[in-house]
């Protein structure tokens, strides 16, 4: 029987409060460095050894893991049960990789099978467009390919296309330009229509409902300029939506390839979402082994034993971090530049899911939940807030991200070693002066150390490695919500901005009241049309 009870009320986390924080300098030795490695999917590994804990607190961790029942309802999900309370909706975005479970079925539609059909719809589409089956409205092949859409529909597959973009031009994959547009601010389109050849250019407009207001801002402003340029935008977009939104079937797109409802944006780079733009990116090979490594992961998260589940530990030290001992936020440090959105990506992945103060039945928590997620790669951010992080008043966890070679061959040697061999001894050297410190008898040079981290290391960055890779933080969001008892597959925080700006556009549009005096007020005072205590007009 699973049951859904706060983090508090178990004795395992009172044993936790209760057990003496852990010094790294005090524990940390060469062996411990050797030997606290989990293997991980895709031929990574997971490093622990700069983690604040020792055996004790590991050993409590696990028990706090099974009293939680982490993996049962992992397990549930998996199964199809309505994890997502707020919209009382399964969550399916590991389904779109690969079944784990029993088969899932609703409203008498297999769910694997819908997701299977979709992911080979979107292969022929790439297939027929590599192959110059299909071209645009002046006979050219095309060879751009620009994903419109906002939040999950941009973050993660943004984050995954630039990732993979070296990968596939080592490995003659590379066969669009992927390009991305999602700000409603039109700047950000006019830069990217600007830098393209519109005749070559296809164009995927992504929104479940078929009603997101950005997005279809800037599609229309997409097939404005497509007609100015002479062309017929109906034979220059592809429409990824649900079977019930307005663009569904619409003969105004090129092809119409289905999402639902239970995948949220921030998990649907495996659905359609992402599989589209990286099947015409790169080929549907890639976003095959893609699944692949995701998938690989989602079942090697399934082991109970902590100390063997890589994205478990990680999960429960995460919430030990933030929790116990009150850390605000975390930092992700990929010292690989192909992963330079990837923090943008799990920004939101962690905050809007885990971003909540209420249980999953709206009672307020008594404690804290999701961090602050912050990032750049190594080494830039070396130069950036590091020196925050070494010697601000907050301790901040730091997850770094590091990979043994490059995704070219070529590199540059310089003062007798190679810029990857820099790169790694830069990420080797931060995890040690952030755990250690450095004591000196000038207060402004001094270190206090004791400040933790982790450590996913693979070999190189592929398909299959990124895949995991959005596994392991999805799946770690996941343990971490579920611990927490909060919905981490809902996110009512953004909706309150969305509806005061239909009010606020309704006032601009027809000059009256939006019946909110405050938003009134601020619209006035924008728009010029109020006066100020502090000098005349804005």
């Amino acid at each position: 029987m699973i049951r859904f009870e706060n983090l508090d009320t178990l004795p395992a986390f009172s044993r936790l409060r209760a057990a003496a924080p852990v010094k790294l300098s005090d524990v940390l030795t060469p062996e411990r460095i050797r030997t606290w490695w989990i293997d991980h999917a895709a031929d990574m590994r997971y490093c622990y050894a700069c983690a604040p804990v020792d055996e004790k607190v590991l050993d409590l961790l696990q028990e706090l893991a099974d009293e939680s029942q982490l993996i049962d309802k992992y397990r549930a999900l998996l199964d199809g049960a309505v994890m997502n309370t707020g919209e009382q909706r399964m969550v399916l975005h590991h389904l779109a990789r690969g079944r784990l479970g029993k088969p899932v079925v609703w409203q008498g539609e297999d769910k694997e099978a819908f997701y299977t059909r979709e992911r080979r719809k979107s292969a022929d589409l790439a297939r027929r467009v590599h192959t110059g089956e299909l071209r645009g409205s002046t006979g050219l092949k095309f060879a751009n390919v620009v994903q419109i859409g906002i939040g999950g529909s941009d973050l993660g597959p943004r984050a995954a296309c630039i990732a993979l973009s070296r990968w596939a031009q080592a490995h003659g994959r590379a066969f669009l330009k992927p390009w991305f547009i999602s700000n409603v601010d039109p700047d950000d389109a006019d830069a990217v229509l600007g830098a393209l050849n519109l005749a070559e250019s296809i164009f995927i407009l992504v929104s479940k409902s078929g009603t997101t207001q950005e997005t279809l801002a800037n599609e229309m402003l997409v097939r404005s300029r497509l007609q100015e340029a002479g062309l017929d935008p109906d034979r220059h977009m592809v429409a990824v939506t649900s079977a019930t939104s307005p663009l569904a079937g619409n003969p105004h797109y090129l092809e119409s390839i289905y999402i639902d409802d239970f995948i949220g944006g921030r998990y649907s780079t495996s659905s359609a979402v992402g599989g589209v733009i990286i099947s015409l990116a790169f080929g549907p090979e890639t976003f095959e082994e893609f699944l692949q490594g995701a998938h690989e992961a989602d079942k090697l998260a399934l082991e109970p034993s902590l100390r063997q589940n890589p994205v478990l530990l990680d999960a429960m030290i995460g919430l030990y971090e933030r929790s116990i001992l009150d850390m605000p936020c975390t930092a992700v440090l990929p010292y690989a530049e192909p992963l330079a959105r990837f923090p943008a990506h799990l920004q939101q992945l962690d905050m809007e899911s885990n971003g909540k103060s209420v249980t999953r039945d709206g009672r307020p928590l008594p404690y804290r939940t999701g961090p602050v997620v912050f990032g750049e790669p190594g080494t830039n951010g070396q130069h950036s807030f590091y020196q925050l992080l070494h010697q601000g008043t907050d301790r901040i966890p730091l997850q770094f991200i590091g990979f043994l070679e490059n995704q070219l061959s070529r590199d540059m040697e310089s003062e007798g070693s190679s810029s990857r061999s820099k790169l790694l001894a830069n990420l080797m050297a931060q995890m040690l002066a952030f755990a250690i410190g450095k004591k000196d008898s000038d207060p402004n040079k001094t270190f206090e150390g004791n400040r933790p981290s982790t450590l996913i290391l693979g070999k190189r960055l592929g398909p299959q490695q990124l895949g995991a890779l959005f596994s392991h933080y999805e799946n770690k969001v996941m343990f971490q919500g579920f611990a927490w008892n909060i919905n981490s597959f809902d996110q009512e925080g953004v909706q309150l901005g969305k509806v005061l700006a239909g009010k606020a556009l309704h006032g601009m549009r027809t000059g009256s009241s939006t019946g909110d005096s405050l938003l009134d007020a601020l619209l006035a005072a924008i728009l010029g049309q109020g006066s100020s205590t502090h000098g005349g007009k804005v």
